[in-house]
């Protein structure tokens, strides 16, 4: 990996034990079963684990609290990264279920997917979500990755109630036709709800959630299509990052962290 990058108490690094990732698997069950009601199988349920098969192939980017301790007992946040090279092992990516993605896997460069990404409730900061990007642009920048895709969730499952968001989701940010996913015909939920003349962005905006500001903030473009993902509670989008403004993110603050003096 990248070794460990610091923030106070804090570290982002990518999981290297299985203790780990089943730190992870638990703290994803605490969020979106406990949390944010996802409907468990009895078997998730008896594990207290959100796991599937895309864990043991997927990179696992962790936020560790060394105040409460420097291995599984101190993670307190997780994003999955799966590498192209990974997904193959498994015949193809997560997000494939809901979206086909003949345009993204057509990039010329590297690609991989974000997703499975959670905050423990007491850690929702800005530095926790700060220092997950951080580990996201050294990964990429370690690793070469141009393009950055999965799906990202508004909560919960009716159109109609978050018809402000897709619409303004469709009509402000929607990916160009050569990077754009689309959902599968048999999910697909339409996007258009509303007149976008009629919008107000500003308070559309605001109702999103964090991560998908964040992917925005970072020049990030939506699929085409809207999934329901009845198990999760969530409605689901298809984001698109170009990693170019991430990594040259990553780059300033790397040149700044390198100049300072070292004590």
């Amino acid at each position: 990996g990248f070794g460990e990058l610091r923030s106070g108490t804090l570290g982002v690094r990518i999981a290297t034990k299985t203790a780990e990732i089943d730190a992870a698997q638990a703290l994803r069950y605490r969020v979106f079963y406990e949390e944010m009601g996802a409907h468990p199988d009895a078997p998730t349920f008896a594990a207290r684990r959100d796991s599937d098969r895309f864990d043991p192939i997927a990179d696992h980017l962790l936020v560790v609290d060394h105040a409460i301790g420097t291995g599984p007992e101190g993670v307190v946040g997780t994003y999955r990264l799966i590498r192209a090279e990974a997904a193959a092992k498994v015949g193809g990516f997560y997000s494939a279920d809901e979206y086909d993605l003949t345009a993204v896997l057509s990039f010329p460069g590297k690609v991989m997917e974000l997703g499975r990404s959670c905050v423990d409730v007491k850690y929702r900061n800005r530095a926790v979500m700060q220092l997950l990007w951080r580990g996201i642009a050294a990964y990429v920048f370690k690793h070469g990755i141009g393009l950055m895709f999965g799906c990202a969730s508004l909560h919960g499952t009716d159109p109609d109630a978050l018809a402000m968001e897709l619409s303004y989701l469709h009509a402000h940010h929607l990916a160009p036709p050569e990077l754009r996913p689309r959902a599968v015909q048999s999910r697909y939920v339409e996007m258009r709800r509303q007149d976008p003349a009629k919008l107000d962005p500003m308070r559309a905006l605001a109702a999103l959630p964090p991560l998908i500001k964040g992917y925005l903030r970072l020049g990030g473009f939506v699929g085409d299509g809207a999934v329901i993902d009845s198990q999760f509670n969530t409605l689901d989008v298809a984001i698109v990052v170009k990693t170019d403004l991430v990594t040259h993110k990553y780059l300033k603050h790397y040149e700044r962290t390198t100049r300072e003096p070292v004590a």
